[in-house]
């Protein structure tokens, strides 16, 4: 057995002691200074608020949210749907005004600007796509959309066909998670990544600009993990890491295990009796500890980083696996 079944309470106490004093070493960094400030439409309201005598003003006001050439009347009855009418009505009730995300949003900026100076706030949509979960977050150019009925809350009846592992990402406390990643994507340059080693490099990338950019988050938030599941993955680094290197998987162009260890997923699948005790995506979180021990042995920004091939990344690492 390459990884351990079982823990004990206190080495998951022990672990847990050990993570919140690491995240308490975290170097704060001082945003006071650094404006920031964005344009907010509430979209959502407005459509909701339209009716067939004004409905022409708001498709010239704003020509990108109504593509193609279909009638009026094809989107007024899309409006006044009774679902999307109940998604309204509980999304006005979860979010109210906004104001809220709105100062979660502009301390997330602040630390985007904080290590990219040139970064502009988009102007920012709210909307409601009448349970597209596939696109909560849409942030293109200088606008980033965000689909308020995908954020509802996880215990939705909205989102019981979806699987529980998933659902957590349905939750209005998950939003700046994805306002972070979206913004991380664009800083990163496009590449193949062929290699498994590449691969997990490249998406532990993203965290790790992610745990900058919301520094008053843990770890086990920004990877999407339960106590539980980041304390399996700290406890059992060292024989994940050997798994890897003993199945020659790092320098592997093979496709599934992108499936097994990247995507998102209940467990990782090492095909073991013992893999539901695992946490989804644990090639992504090995990826973050590769990041973060080159960061810690080498004087670069963070733009710099994202900006390095991640086989670069690893040969300057020096990353050792805890034990």
């Amino acid at each position: 057995m390459i990884l351990k079944t079982k823990f004990t309470f206190l080495l998951i106490i022990l672990t847990f002691l050990s993570l919140i004093s690491c995240e308490e070493d975290k170097k704060a960094i001082d945003v006071s200074t650094i404006n920031s400030s964005f344009e907010l439409v509430r979209f959502d309201r407005e459509f909701n608020q339209s009716n067939e005598k004004t409905f022409h003003k708001l498709k010239a006001k704003y020509p990108y949210l109504f593509p193609g050439n279909e009638p009026d009347s094809i989107w007024l009855n899309r409006k006044n749907d009774s679902l999307a009418q109940v998604l309204y009505q509980e999304s006005q009730t979860i979010f109210g005004d906004f104001n809220e995300e709105k100062k979660e949003l502009v301390r997330l900026f602040k630390h985007v600007k904080y290590y990219y100076s040139n970064f502009k706030e988009p102007k920012i949509i709210t909307l409601q796509s009448n349970l597209d979960l596939e696109n909560q977050i849409i942030y293109a150019d200088s606008l980033l959309f965000i689909s308020l009925d995908t954020y509802l809350g996880k215990d939705k009846i909205y989102y019981s066909n979806y699987p529980s592992y998933l659902v957590g990402n349905f939750d209005k406390s998950h939003l700046l998670n994805d306002v972070a990643m979206a913004i991380s994507y664009k800083t990163v340059p496009t590449a193949p990544n062929r290699l498994f080693l590449e691969r997990i490099i490249a998406s532990g990338k993203l965290r790790y600009a992610m745990q900058q950019f919301l520094p008053h988050k843990t770890e086990a938030e920004i990877m999407d993990y339960s106590q539980e599941k980041i304390a399996w993955a700290i406890q059992d680094e060292e024989r994940i890491w050997k798994y890897f290197v003993e199945k020659e998987y790092l320098y592997s162009t093979n496709k599934d295990l992108q499936e097994r260890f990247i995507n998102p997923a209940p467990f990782s699948k090492f095909y073991l009796i013992s893999d539901n005790e695992s946490p989804g995506q644990i090639g992504v979180w090995l990826g973050l500890q590769i990041v973060k021990s080159f960061m810690e042995n080498n004087t670069v920004s963070l733009p710099e980083m994202m900006a390095m091939k991640p086989i670069d990344i690893f040969n300057k690492s020096k990353y050792k696996p805890k034990q």
